[in-house]
């Protein structure tokens, strides 16, 4: 059963992007200071420091408590205020099926080739040269982060990998985009569509990647529709996980057999894969919500009976 909310959809959105802003700078200064102690560097070269192999696992840590500050606590904090249960009204919710889960993992295998077909579309974009360059830039610099993180040797170190990169941003970032966002946006229009398009823009949007724009748009739609349909944000971050342990097992794959793992970050493939993607993400789906159906039907029994009592 849905909670009705003590505070306003408008004041809801409202404290999400203040405590998320404040977040993000309260997170940043404390990240730039703890670094700047614990390395030894000063400001100014803590980028730097923190790609460095000897580094790493400070790295991951700060990286992950970052998230946690900037992504989690405003959405908790804004669920805490507005409603009773604040876990129960993110969608934290533990009735999950085999079924679900089941159908999830399809959904995740057919958006591997949806986002590999919209990262070639995002690479014949025309745009000017001058912002491809820039872009490229800032592309060379957020892959050389993420390969610093994913160096994994062991495999305890793949382990870790999938904890620091596939376990705790799907977590979070769930938390934000889907239960925080979407969540109010549904609230203040009413439309699903319009919530998770701009829900999803904007997922996509903080990750600062031109280049994977678009498959991040995909998959961003694709989460926001699971949440959307089954109303349990357990699923989402399901889905979200398995998108990036992909990537967390490819690192450590190419690592061990010596190949250059930054062609494991490669994304694009041919269009026409997407096609193939379809096939499986759109009958995915329409079995999803007719589980999903059939078990919000069954809740409603199960209350109406227990009321009866």
């Amino acid at each position: 059963m849905n909670q009705k909310p003590v505070v306003p959809y408008t004041s809801q959105f409202a404290m999400l992007l203040g405590f998320t802003g404040a977040s993000f700078i309260i997170g940043a200064l404390l990240l730039g200071w703890v670094a700047a102690d614990i390395l030894k560097v000063p400001s100014s070269k803590i980028a730097d420091a923190l790609i460095k192999p000897e580094n790493v696992q400070f790295s991951r840590i700060a990286n992950t408590l970052f998230a946690f500050v900037s992504f989690f606590i405003p959405a908790w904090v804004v669920a805490a205020i507005s409603y009773k249960k604040s876990f129960s009204a993110l969608g934290f919710k533990t009735a999950i099926s085999i079924k679900q889960v089941a159908i999830v993992g399809a959904i995740s295998f057919g958006a591997l080739f949806l986002n590999g077909s919209f990262a070639a579309i995002n690479e014949m974009i025309p745009m000017p040269a001058s912002f491809l360059a820039e872009a490229r830039k800032l592309e060379a610099s957020y892959q050389k982060t993420m390969l610093a993180m994913a160096n994994m040797k062991q495999l305890s170190d793949l382990f870790i990998g999938l904890l620091v990169i596939a376990v705790a941003p799907a977590i979070f970032e769930e938390v934000l985009f889907r239960a925080g966002l979407q969540r109010i946006l549904f609230g203040l229009t009413k439309h699903a569509a319009i919530s998770i398009i701009i829900a999803s823009i904007l997922f996509s949007a903080i990750h600062g990647s031109y280049f994977g724009f678009l498959p991040r748009l995909a998959l961003g739609i694709v989460l926001g529709l699971i949440y959307y349909l089954t109303n349990n944000l357990w699923l989402a971050i399901l889905m979200h996980f398995l998108n990036n342990a992909v990537v967390v097992i490819q690192l450590y794959v190419y690592n061990q057999m010596g190949k250059p793992i930054k062609e494991a970050m490669e994304e694009s493939m041919p269009i026409w894969y997407g096609i193939f993607g379809l096939l499986i993400v759109i009958p995915a789906f329409i079995y999803l919500t007719k589980e999903s159906r059939q078990r919000l039907a069954a809740q409603a029994v199960t209350l109406d009976n227990e009321s009866m009592d």
